[in-house]
């Protein structure tokens, strides 16, 4: 399986507010706990492992098998 890239949220406004909501009133340390938690309720519910790793390198911009990250301006 492959990690599915293209649109597949009926709603990502409503869902994006969603988010927005959950982090109100929330101290920086309070908001990142929040993001963790989703990351790994998500990823249990995913559960494959190529998948999420594909995600993972994705989202880092890295390329597997690289050393780093690139370079950001």
């Amino acid at each position: 399986m492959r990690l599915r890239r293209e649109p597949n949220i009926a709603d990502p406004d409503a869902l994006y507010a969603a988010l927005m909501e959950a982090h109100r009133g929330l101290d920086e340390e309070a908001s990142r706990r929040l993001d963790a938690k989703l990351v790994l309720l998500l990823a249990n519910h995913i559960g494959d492992e190529a998948v999420l790793r594909e995600a993972l390198h994705l989202a880092r911009g890295t390329i597997p098998g690289q050393d780093k990250a690139p370079a950001t301006d």
